[in-house]
């Protein structure tokens, strides 16, 4: 091998070292899901803030009730779900596996689980829209049960996937902790 300044071993580019530079694929993983979990807890931000301003708005009176409607039920405890999000993006800086968990039964009891009554909730206005063409609550012009429904999905499949992703997350913690504990 080549010193530090000095001259290269003879038959040697330089570039046999390749091979010795590459991350382990734990903490590649780690970083990638990482990244794709604070992309998910950016856009439940994005979901809980829109939430928020419709039920500010709907109590306040700030716009007239055939523009903004009045919350359903199911909204009040969603709005817990954001603690479960700040409970992931701590669990990030030094690998907390108990802050993860944690996040991911809160994620489970604050946001799914109002996201399933919601569904619920919502159901008979939505049949009722459908069969008879009749809705009573509105969202600027929209039947509010069809936006609620649609906001429903879109929080439902961010906090599908931010489970999922939090679980490999967990696993990969998993694996780099039991390999440091073998050495």
């Amino acid at each position: 091998m080549a010193s530090r300044g000095g001259p290269r071993a003879a038959g040697t580019d330089g570039s046999d070292f390749q091979h010795r530079e590459r991350v382990a694929s734990h903490y590649q993983m780690s970083v990638t899901l990482k990244s794709e979990i604070k992309k998910l807890i950016y856009t439940h931000v994005v979901v809980w803030l829109l939430l928020l301003a419709q039920m500010i708005v709907g109590h306040l009176k700030l716009l007239p009730h055939d523009q903004v409607a009045m919350p359903y039920q199911w909204e009040y405890p969603y709005l817990l779900s954001i603690l479960p999000s700040l409970l992931g993006l701590l669990s990030f800086p030094r690998n907390n596996i108990s802050y993860l968990v944690l996040s991911m039964i809160s994620t489970g009891l604050f946001s799914m689980a109002p996201l399933i009554y919601g569904a619920m909730e919502m159901f008979p206005m939505a049949q009722q829209l459908y069969r008879h063409g009749k809705a009573y609550r509105f969202i600027f012009g929209f039947s509010a049960v069809s936006v609620m429904y649609l906001v429903v999905v879109v929080a439902a499949q961010v906090h599908g996937w931010q489970l999922y992703y939090s679980k490999k997350l967990l696993d990969s913690w998993f694996t780099s902790t039991q390999e440091k504990k073998k050495k």
